[in-house]
């Protein structure tokens, strides 16, 4: 995890896991919508992820 993507995944979460695949993207971008947190801590889990 590289920090322009953590601060990427503060800022904008959907913007941060753009190279983890289009099922990720949707994920991150509909819990963002539900709510800033649940789609930061939802991107930061996804980043940490190694597959």
């Amino acid at each position: 995890m590289s920090l322009i993507r953590v601060l990427l995944a503060i800022l904008f979460p959907p913007l941060s896991v753009i190279g983890k695949g289009c099922g990720s993207i949707v994920i991150v971008f509909l819990l963002t919508l539900c709510g800033w947190v649940p789609g930061v801590i939802a991107a930061l889990v996804i980043l940490n992820n190694p597959n």
